[in-house]
C-alpha cells in the first residue's frame, strides 16, 4: 500500500535555476575571446603602418594621398582596440584576482583607470589626414587645429593616462597573472613586457611586434578564463 509520504517521495524533484544562472559563464566566454584581439589589431597597425606614430599630419596626408587603402585599414584596425582593449583587461582581472588579489587590484585601478580616461578622450580611429584628402580640406588650418587640441590640459592628462595605463598598468596586470599561476608563466611576462616596452620601442615595426607579445600574454589569459569552472 502506497502512503502519502512514498507518494510525496516518489515524485521527480524539480530544482528551479536562478534566473541568469548562465549570464556570469556567457560573460565570462566572450571575455575569453576577446582578449587578444586588440593587441593583435594594434600590433598590425603598426606594422603596416608607413609612418611612426607622432609623424606629423603633413606627412600623414601625403600617405593618405598616394595609399589611401591602407590608411582606412590602419583606421579599421583600431576600432577594435579602443571598443575591445577594456573588456580584455577585465579577462585578465578575472582570471588573476583569485591568485593575487592584492596585485590585480593594483592593476586594474592602474590599467583600467589610465586606459579609461585616455580612450574617453584621446583622437578615435578616423584619421584626419583621410579626411583631408577625401573632402578637400586645406591642411594648414587642421594642422593649426589639431595642434590646439594636443596642447589642451585635457587632452595632455588623457595622453599621461593612457601611457600610464599602457606601461605600468599592462606591467603590473602581467605581474599579477604571472603571480596568480592562473595561466602559464610566459603569458604573464609576456603581458607585462609587451606593455611596459611600447613607448620605448625605436619605429612602427618594433612596436607591433611587442605589441604581438602583449597579445601572447592576453591570450593565454584567454584560455586560462575559457576553461576556468563558472563557481571560480
Amino acid at each position: 500500500m502506497t502512503t502519502p509520504a512514498d507518494a510525496a517521495t516518489s515524485q521527480p524533484v524539480i530544482q528551479a535555476s536562478a534566473p541568469g544562472g548562465r549570464a556570469p559563464d556567457i560573460l565570462r566566454r566572450l571575455l575569453a575571446v576577446v582578449a587578444p584581439i586588440p593587441m593583435v589589431a594594434m600590433g598590425t597597425f603598426y606594422l603596416i603602418s608607413p609612418f611612426p606614430g607622432d609623424a606629423p599630419l603633413p606627412e600623414q596626408v601625403a600617405v593618405a594621398t598616394q595609399d589611401p587603402g591602407r590608411i582606412h585599414l590602419m583606421e579599421w584596425l583600431t576600432v577594435p582596440f579602443m571598443f575591445l582593449l577594456l573588456p580584455a583587461v577585465a579577462a585578465v582581472i578575472w582570471v588573476s584576482y583569485r591568485g593575487a588579489p592584492r596585485l590585480t587590484t593594483a592593476a586594474a585601478v592602474v590599467a583600467g583607470g589610465g586606459l579609461l580616461v585616455g580612450l574617453t578622450n584621446l583622437q578615435g580611429p578616423v584619421f584626419p589626414a583621410a579626411l583631408i584628402v577625401e573632402k578637400h580640406i586645406p591642411v594648414d588650418p587642421v594642422v593649426q587645429l589639431e595642434a590646439a587640441i594636443e596642447e589642451h590640459p585635457i587632452m595632455l592628462l588623457a595622453g599621461l593616462s593612457f601611457i600610464i595605463g599602457i606601461t605600468f598598468g599592462l606591467l603590473l596586470l602581467g605581474l599579477a597573472l604571472w603571480r596568480s599561476h592562473a595561466a602559464p608563466a610566459w603569458a604573464g611576462m609576456s603581458l607585462a613586457l609587451g606593455g611596459f616596452t611600447h613607448p620605448f620601442m625605436p619605429g612602427p615595426v618594433a612596436a607591433g611586434i611587442g605589441l604581438w607579445v602583449a597579445a601572447l600574454g592576453f591570450a593565454g589569459a584567454g584560455v586560462a578564463l575559457w576553461r576556468r569552472d563558472r563557481s571560480r
